[in-house]
């Protein structure tokens, strides 16, 4: 039978009306299953708010916010999830192509992550194998473009953009509320030479880990804060649960300290009136307090004056100045101090002190010279830095706010703090601490090594070596410490502070103070005995 036009033309229209409702049936189909992946498409919508850069006190650029790309699928559009899974293999070494072939075969999914943080190159390669059922789905991330600089203090986010460690965790709420960048305190060029010369130091004495801080001591601004091993923020989340670099030791670790603690000994005993700056002590004799034996690596002689205690880091003349002191002021001086617990700071890791059970005569005495009591070199510092701020303390901070208000809490008087800094100066002029004069800089400071405890005492191979310091000694504005956990003996077998952790902080002193605005002075006569920072030490420090 021969149909006519008009029978022709009603057969067409009749299949085009049927070929809209299909699609228009499918169309509803799709909007309806589509419904599951609503809140996640809901979600990226409403993640408008870029995260907030970090900058250093001068604006330059520690952290911020750049677009990465994620690949995700959507298992009904794919034919054969497993070629798919095998080829995505060839441009993902770590693919699991099982996993994914499943993960891609749910028909009852929408939307499957495929690999998140993808590099342009993995973007393009993906791009070119043209697989169905793949998109790339646009994120923000996270990328710290000075590397390992200030890395510790920094942290990193998750792949969520989520802050875990440093300043990202710290002041998450701040950072992922947007916004003007974070300024924090650090100056990139100071952050830059401490960590240079942390890093040479790690190198020369074959260090297990160590730590530098720089503080303003006027205002509490930590100038730089730096832990080695280093830690590229860029790649925290690839670093192993054990890795050591994940551990800022500035603030998470805790050391027995050995002598940086003996100026806080001799500063209480002279704020108590316990002791004179004019007094002499007999350090002849090694004393026996419940079966254990204080004494000094090399004798002083008969008697020795505050001053040549410090100096010369006599344990012997130390005890003695704390039994003058008694338990009860020496614990309420360190209290004062905040020893006792642990540093405040915007940085979550902050870890507490480890304590004496109790400040008895025993631990009353080895607290004295820096053992029996570990602390982080943060917490140290805080207090230590009273000796530069005429003997008031301020909490330290490593960001820059500018309504913040400095709340000074005086520890001891002008006078005390002046006298300690004389004889520490004289440490490091005539005794312990020669290695760190620096030319046109004067310092004051201490040295200390403290072997590190083990069960049922101390082992006399490994020691933790510091030394902290003020300076400009005639002008005092800043504190820094130099902690090196387990720096190893020279040829002669020699591991002491005045062997490395002085001459590294000499260094770090060397660099820094012209970029702090500094001037060299070199007006008026050394005094007699005074060394370079390069002149040998004969003298080791408990």
């Amino acid at each position: 039978m021969t149909l006519s036009a008009r029978d022709r033309t009603r057969l067409v229209g009749l299949g085009l009306g049927a070929l809209f409702i299909v699609l228009a049936g499918k169309g509803g189909y799709l909007a309806i299953a589509g419904a599951s992946d609503a809140p996640h498409k809901a979600g990226l919508a409403a993640e408008k708010v870029v995260r907030a850069d970090i900058v250093d006190r001068n604006g330059e650029l520690l952290a911020t916010s750049v677009t990465a790309y994620s690949l995700v699928a959507n298992p009904r559009l794919i034919w054969d999830a497993g070629e798919v899974a095998r080829s995505l293999k060839g441009v993902f070494n770590d693919i699991n192509v099982a996993d994914l072939s499943a993960h891609l075969a749910n028909q009852e999914r929408e939307f499957v992550y495929v690999k998140r943080g993808l590099t342009p190159r993995q973007r393009k390669a993906v791009f070119d194998l043209g697989l169905e059922g793949l998109r790339f789905e646009p994120e923000s991330r996270r990328a710290y473009p000075r590397g390992t600089l200030a890395g510790h203090v920094l942290g990193y986010t998750n792949v969520d953009g989520k802050g875990i460690g440093g300043i990202e965790y710290a002041l998450e709420d701040r950072l992922k509320a947007g916004g003007e960048p974070l300024r924090l305190t650090i100056d990139n060029g100071v952050q830059s030479a401490v960590e240079s010369e942390l890093s040479a130091a790690a190198a020369e004495y074959d260090i297990e880990g160590g730590a530098v801080i720089l503080m303003d001591a006027r205002s509490g601004e930590v100038r730089a804060m730096a832990s080695w091993p280093p830690m590229d923020a860029n790649r925290g989340l690839d670093l192993r649960a054990d890795d050591t670099a994940r551990l800022n030791r500035a603030t998470g670790a805790v050391y027995e300290l050995g002598s940086v603690f003996k100026p806080f000994t001799v500063a209480a005993a002279l704020e108590a009136g316990a002791i004179k700056p004019t007094d002499l002590f007999d350090v002849r004799t090694p004393l026996e307090i419940r079966g254990f034996t204080i004494h000094d690596t090399h004798p002083l002689g008969a008697r020795a004056s505050v001053t040549t205690i410090i100096s010369e880091s006599s344990n012997l003349g130390t005890v003695h100045i704390n039994a003058a002191l008694g338990p009860r002021r020496q614990k309420a001086f360190l209290e004062a101090l905040g020893l006792l617990e642990r540093a405040h700071i915007e940085l979550a890791g902050s870890a507490n002190p480890i304590l004496p059970d109790r400040f008895d005569e025993l631990s009353a005495a080895t607290v004295a010279y820096g053992h029996g009591i570990a602390v982080t070199p943060m917490a140290f510092l805080a207090g230590f830095s009273a000796f530069a701020n005429g003997g008031e303390r301020v909490t330290p901070t490593l960001v820059v706010d500018e309504a913040r208000k400095v709340v000074p809490v005086r520890v001891m008087s002008a006078l005390t703090a002046d006298i300690v800094n004389v004889m520490m100066r004289e440490a490091v002029v005539t005794g312990t601490g020669k290695r760190a004069e620096v030319a046109g800089y004067r310092i004051a400071g201490k040295t200390g090594t403290a072997e590190k405890p083990v069960p049922g005492g101390y082992d006399d191979t490994r020691n933790v070596t510091s030394f902290a310091a003020i300076f400009p000694y005639d002008r005092p504005q800043y504190a820094l410490i130099v902690t090196l956990d387990e720096p190893k003996a020279d040829a002669a077998g020699h591991d002491t502070a005045a062997l490395n952790a002085a001459p590294t902080a000499g260094r770090i002193v060397e660099r820094v103070a012209p970029l702090l605005g500094l001037a060299p002075r070199f007006e008026g006569a050394r005094p007699a005995g005074a060394e370079l920072r390069s002149a040998s030490d004969e003298r080791s420090s408990l």
